[in-house]
């Protein structure tokens, strides 16, 4: 190879090296799309920073049987409220009901949403499970499946969004990102924005 070819050969490919360094590098955020009925006011958790708690409240308006369980009960989460740092979000939905709470560790994350929801009505059944194997559950597992999860290797739960009405949660959805903990890029307004506007 001439040596003006090789010195123009390691010119460009010092360039292009140079402008990906030079390149800002976008998080990879995703959404999992909400399940249920949809209807009702929407909402959205939002807060500064990881999410260092969460409470959800269930309604349990069950019928039992001492020899079976009746398939109609009318079990499902009313409300949820979580935490960002030291902050709760306001509770969206009602704070009927039986209420569970669980406060994550340091490092600890929320990295799976999972339960169950009636088409017709509310979500039924709710399970957050920490990056540690540990499981908030409310409700009870009646009704058509869902099973949320991160698209990215290394992101957690930044929000939850959805409906609900004066009674219980009537949808709700997921949104997964990366959290930095200095300076700014901790707002889950922004985690939010990302989600619903593509990034190409």
């Amino acid at each position: 190879m001439p040596p003006f070819c090789r010195m123009f050969l390691i010119l460009v490919v010092t360039v292009f090296l140079a402008s990906c360094w030079a390149m800002p590098i976008k998080d990879p955020y995703s959404y999992s799309s909400a399940v249920g009925q949809g209807l009702g006011t929407p909402f959205a958790s939002y807060g500064e920073g990881r999410i260092t708690g969460v409470r959800v409240w269930e309604t349990n308006n069950n019928n039992y049987n001492y020899y079976y369980y009746n398939s109609n009960s009318n079990n499902y989460i009313s409300g949820l409220q979580l935490r960002y740092g030291n902050t709760w979000s306001p509770v969206f939905g009602s704070e009927g009901g039986l209420k569970q709470e669980m406060e994550l560790f340091n490092d600890e994350a929320i990295v799976e949403v999972s339960g169950k929801y009636n088409p017709a009505d509310y979500i039924c059944y709710l399970v957050l499970t920490t990056n540690m194997g540990r499981t908030l559950s409310a409700g009870l597992p009646n009704q058509v499946s869902f099973n949320f999860y991160p698209a990215n290797m290394g992101n957690e739960l930044r929000l939850l969004s959805g409906r609900f009405n004066g009674a219980g949660i009537t949808s709700i959805g997921a949104h997964w990102g990366l959290v930095y903990m200095e300076g700014a890029g901790n707002s889950t307004m922004e985690t939010a924005l990302e989600t619903v506007t593509p990034i190409f």
